[in-house]
């Protein structure tokens, strides 16, 4: 089992992936139309959306939990 490099979501089948394409190292919740990779601040704003709408907090709250969970993933080390 292979862990999404951008959000660390657990794929266990294709279509866990992004495209489908099991070579990828990314989730299909971190990719964009073309395969591609969200960008840190994509990926922040949604982690910050998903975060308030599952856990309630406010934003400012919310975004610095992402902030904090996304620095430990392999994607962003360098942008944390």
């Amino acid at each position: 089992m292979k862990t999404c490099i951008a959000c660390g979501m657990p794929m266990n089948k294709p279509s866990d992936f992004a495209m489908n394409d099991e070579s990828k190292d990314y989730c299909r919740y971190c990719c964009n139309a073309d395969g591609s990779m969200q960008s840190y601040e994509e990926k922040l704003q949604g982690m910050t959306a998903f975060i308030v709408k599952t856990q309630g907090l406010d934003e400012e709250a919310a975004r610095s939990a992402a902030e904090r969970m996304m620095a430990k993933l392999p994607a962003w080390k360098k942008d944390a």
